[in-house]
């Protein structure tokens, strides 16, 4: 396939994420979805294949949470004989002894529980990685295969940033819910209903002591969390504000040195670092204030539990060890309180991560390929424009009635002022946008009935903005063509006049491009891509001004180097510098979006026109 160009993916952002950890719930903002219930039940959808396994989790969950439960009321079984033995022996009953037997059996039993408790919760955890991970890869795929299928629309209207926080930060915190929060919120459920049945079962009145505490506690959570959760709020759009600066300064120190505005930049950094210290304080402190509190209700709660219990044993309502499975009971039970509220705050931003990727797979994708769709065996490189009409919205037509016919071997130029359309036509010409109506024909053939992948491997593009990835010099050339020998690479390396500079590096084609491409010089970058298209052998090719951020030398091997590219194929040439159109067969002069003169340079320079102001404005300096 020929050389797709692009801005790659080194362009700055920043993405988003799902905050967790300590704390969270506890006053910090949570991303709820719009549609909750349908974006629910489509997540539902992808879970449904996996009803067995799910069922399985939930069975192992219940069992393993009721074992752990029935432990330490049966640990109070063991404590209760214990202090009658002890007591008997107090008294002087001839012959008391403690029943270490029964309490020997009673440690056995415990073992045997917990131990079926831990398999059951490894069953658990077990199943449900399986069913998490084979659900979002599911969920991947349907993104991978629909990516590919979005318009270029769809990409020039978002950021990378944007694009790949959803299919990298979303995807994720949905793996981690499914794997993590739908079994602590099934066990939390069970052990709250568990621990409150057991509670019931040893003493009605010491349950509703225990439970007095915790609207209490409700209460004040939310009280202290609605505080705290301006002050989160504002944290996180300062560490936005502390980040966009720091990517900033860093990104262009050269221009911040330059100009002498490193003062201003730390002084700037400085107080934005003390703001969100501020807020940062006050966020962590206000928060950090609800689990003392808890701790402090629930320990007056324990204070009266024990109270009551004491004079219920001294009365003989109540067995000893009972008392010590009721303190272990109530000492439990508001960890899964606040781990349900947790995970009911996770699951929103769960929902919303899902809703967020589900945008994307309900985006209208490409127009579909026709029936029986033509694939061009041997190209010639014919174009034909037959009264295009085209707008990126319905309403605002950008070309209008546009005709022209472009023969094998031409060489075209297209010219004109910024927004004139020069880019649109290109984009147009390899099918990324469709047009209104009209028709474009490659070898008299309307390219819709041209398969897309034939289409555009049809054509090769040499970008202003010269696009290689993080790889070998080798690899990069090589990516033109897949399957291209070794011998061909090297040629179309010395073509490009590539293999002149790269003879100079210490690993030659072996050289790593780092992720930013700066190992090299723009130029270079330029001939490597320019090498590439070489390889691809196009019939068609697609050049934007690529000399136009290199030193005279270096331009003067581009230009020879797109001068063999271009020997005996069609070429289209978007110029913004026109000394280097001259010589073109045809030049197309666009303005809003119409074609307003045709012909060669003399042609044009002598009807003194549009094209002869632009060329005198960059020469003479007139206009």
């Amino acid at each position: 396939a020929a050389f797709r160009g692009g801005t790659g993916m080194s362009g700055k952002f920043r993405v988003r994420g799902t905050r967790k950890g300590p704390g969270y719930g506890l006053g910090i903002p949570v991303e709820k979805p719009k549609d909750f219930k349908n974006t629910l039940l489509r997540l539902i959808m992808y879970l449904k294949p996996m009803k067995i396994r799910l069922a399985i989790v939930g069975i192992a969950a219940v069992f393993s949470t009721i074992f752990n439960i029935l432990g330490p009321k049966i640990l109070g079984k063991a404590t209760t004989r214990l202090f009658e033995g002890f007591m008997m022996k107090m008294k002087g009953v001839p012959e008391a002894t403690i029943d270490f037997v029964y309490i020997y059996e009673i440690l056995i039993l415990l073992g045997i529980i917990y131990t079926t408790s831990a398999l059951f919760n490894y069953t658990m955890q077990y199943v449900m990685a399986s069913v998490a991970q084979k659900t979002v890869f599911k969920m991947r795929n349907d993104l991978r295969e629909k990516l590919p299928k979005l318009p270029l629309g769809y990409y020039d209207s978002r950021t990378h940033g944007e694009i790949l926080s959803r299919v990298t930060n979303d995807m994720d915190n949905i793996s981690n819910t499914l794997q993590q929060s739908i079994t602590q919120l099934i066990t939390s459920v069970v052990t709250i209903v568990g621990i409150i049945v057991m509670m019931l079962t040893i003493s009605p009145v010491m349950t509703l002591i225990a439970l007095v505490a915790l609207p209490t506690s409700i209460i004040i959570t939310k009280s202290i969390a609605k505080r705290s959760q301006r002050y989160f709020k504002l944290q996180q759009q300062i560490i936005g504000d502390v980040n966009g600066h720091v990517e900033e300064m860093y990104s262009g120190h050269k221009i911040v040195k330059a100009f002498g505005y490193e003062k201003k930049s730390i002084s700037d950094f400085e107080k934005m670092n003390n703001e969100l210290f501020e807020v940062g304080w006050k966020a962590q402190f206000i928060s950090g204030m609800i689990m003392p509190l808890m701790i402090f209700i629930n320990n007056i709660g324990y204070v009266f539990v024990s109270v009551v219990g004491g004079i219920f044993v001294t009365r003989q309502m109540i067995e000893i060890g009972n008392i010590q499975a009721f303190i272990q009971y109530s000492r439990q039970f508001s960890h899964p309180i606040v781990q349900t509220a947790n995970i009911a705050n996770i699951i929103q931003s769960t929902i919303a991560s899902a809703e967020r990727v589900f945008e994307v797979l309900d985006e209208t994708e490409e127009i579909p390929e026709r029936q029986n769709t033509i694939i061009i065996e041997s190209p010639q490189g014919e174009v034909t424009f037959q009264n295009v009409n085209f707008g990126y919205k319905e309403k605002e037509i950008l070309i209008e009635d546009m005709s022209f016919n472009v023969k094998k071997g031409q060489v075209i130029a297209i010219v004109g002022p910024t927004g004139a359309g020069k880019t649109t036509l290109v984009n147009l010409l390899m099918r990324f946008y469709e047009i209104n109506s009209g028709k474009i024909m490659v070898d008299g053939i309307d390219i819709r009935d041209i398969k897309r992948e034939n289409l555009r491997g049809i054509f090769g593009m040499v970008l202003q903005d010269a696009w290689l990835f993080k790889g070998t010099i080798w690899e990069n050339i090589a990516y033109g063509r897949n399957g291209a020998n070794e011998e061909e690479i090297l040629q179309a390396a010395r073509m490009a006049h590539v293999d002149h500079f790269v003879k100079m590096l210490p690993k030659g084609y072996h050289t790593v491009l780092n992720e930013d491409v700066n190992n090299i010089s723009q130029g270079q970058k330029q001939l490597i891509t320019i090498a590439r298209a070489i390889l691809a052998n196009p019939a068609i090719l697609i050049l934007d001004e690529a000399t136009s951020n290199v030193d005279t030398r270096t331009e003067i091997d581009i230009q020879m180097a797109m001068a063999k590219l271009m020997k005996s194929r069609t070429s289209f040439v978007i110029a913004h510098r026109l000394s280097t159109i001259k010589k073109a067969d045809v030049i197309l002069v666009m303005n809003e979006g119409k074609i307003i003169e045709k012909g060669n340079h003399q042609e044009l320079m002598t009807k003194e026109g549009f094209y002869a102001d632009l060329y005198n404005s960059q020469f003479v300096g007139k206009g």
